[in-house]
């Protein structure tokens, strides 16, 4: 029977290359480590198992630190419930209480999907949920497929898209093209990056790359058939199967609320505030990767290892890192100031545009309310399956009904839909335990 009660002296949770940097990290200095995440896999976004293609070698060396001594891995795992010092998760091994004494949080970042006519119909999903259906073994041999948006998730996204055998109509990115030239000048700074660059437009050759091109609108009755774009040329209509359309990742900081750590302005969103050594404003809390704004996968593992340094109590290696972190972290800031998002693309949904596609909220519903929780109040914005995952931070990049202009003091438990009797489960072991 699975131990109910667990206690480590580290507790990563996320399992991407950040988390996985942070266990390894913080196993090499002797400390027990807990691994958790709420996918099957370890690898995230980024490293997500393909069915067809497996993993990149990268990923396979990152995965070592899954069988590192003294690392407990808990796949499937997702937390619902937190306080400092203790977790409530559940999973394939029912409700678990995950208890340490440092927490490193490594829980990356969400797709940024923003409204527009017609984005609800079925054939159209982010860039990042295309990619991800694909290595899944989501049939696209033969269809046609436009992908749009912003950002380098794009360039992955098709090539990912591509090998999967879907016929690419194009790459439509918003950025101008004259904000292409300046980011291409820059990145021999990151001969990394610019070989990575270099490596997936190859693996694109003889798809076009449009910039300064957005779309505007998708046209169907049952499903998605036509695709209106608008580029430097004018309007034009395409027919495609797919249209995968992406606005770039914003970070996911559900968990670092519930805990109370101090959150900070990142453009129109927020990400978790930390300190050289990644120390939150919770004593014992650490963070890493995209949750303290969008780096990249490097920046992620280096933020990583020194978390995971840091919540071992070895604060030297991590010192160590702190030069390769400020040379990723501006590469990051490099990436925000070429693909930052046009203003037509705020302008693009209507007032009978959804912007809530649990509940079918339109965006005019929400015209003259001033926070998330009066749009809950009157609308339901929020309160679907997604739980506002997808519209509000949707609305948070309009500049609508903003989270935290709310007055109930953010985000509230449990973090994600949670079975009744992993609750009842929490409560009937290790009673002399703090409760949440």
């Amino acid at each position: 029977m699975t131990e109910p009660v667990r206690r480590y002296d580290v507790l990563v949770v996320g399992a991407g290359p950040a988390g996985l940097a942070a266990a390894r990290a913080a196993a090499s200095h002797g400390a027990r480590v807990g691994l958790v995440d709420a996918q099957p896999r370890a690898g995230g976004q980024v490293w997500r198992h393909d069915v067809r293609r497996g993993m990149p070698a990268m990923a396979r060396r990152a995965f070592a630190a899954l069988a590192a001594p003294g690392v407990d891995w808990l796949p499937g795992t997702q937390a619902v419930l937190a306080q400092p010092g203790w977790l409530l998760a559940d999973g394939p091994r029912g409700a678990l209480q995950l208890h340490y004494r440092a927490l490193v949080l490594a829980t990356g970042a969400r797709e940024l999907l923003l409204p527009f006519p017609g984005w609800t119909l079925p054939g159209v999903t982010g860039a990042g949920g295309a990619q991800a259906l694909a290595k899944q073994g989501w049939p696209l041999r033969g269809k046609r497929v436009l992908v749009a948006g912003s950002g380098p998730l794009l360039l992955a996204a098709a090539a990912t898209l591509r090998a999967h055998g879907a016929q690419l109509l194009g790459i439509h990115e918003q950025a101008p093209l004259h904000a292409l030239r300046d980011f291409a000048l820059r990145l021999p700074r990151w001969p990394g990056k610019a070989l990575q660059a270099l490596a997936l437009r190859t693996r694109l050759a003889g798809v076009a790359y449009r910039a300064g091109s957005v779309v505007v609108a998708a046209h169907g009755d049952d499903v998605l058939r036509e695709v209106e774009i608008d580029g430097p040329r004018g309007r034009a209509r395409l027919a495609c199967d797919q249209l995968a359309v992406g606005y770039g990742l914003v970070p996911d900081t559900g968990l670092a609320e519930l805990l109370g750590c101090r959150l900070e302005a990142a453009g129109r969103h927020r990400r978790v505030a930390a300190d050289a050594l990644l120390r939150t404003s919770v004593d014992g809390v650490f963070a890493a990767g995209e949750a303290l704004g969008i780096g990249g996968r490097d920046c992620a593992r280096i933020e990583g290892a020194m978390a995971g340094h840091v919540a071992a109590g070895a604060e030297a290696p991590a010192r160590a890192l702190s030069a390769r972190r400020r040379h990723a972290r501006a590469f990051a800031g490099l990436l925000h100031e070429t693909f930052a998002l046009d203003p037509r693309i705020h302008a693009l949904a209507r007032p009978g545009t959804l912007v809530c596609r649990c509940e079918d909220v339109p965006l005019g519903a929400l015209a003259d309310l001033p926070d998330a929780r009066d749009a809950k109040l009157a609308s339901r914005c929020g309160m679907g399956a997604c739980q506002g995952r997808i519209c509000g931070t949707a609305l948070a990049e309009l500049g609508v009904c903003r989270p935290e202009a709310s007055s109930d003091g953010g985000r509230r438990p449990p973090l994600f839909p949670v079975r009744l009797a992993a609750l009842a489960e929490s409560f009937t072991h290790d009673p002399q335990e703090k409760r949440p």
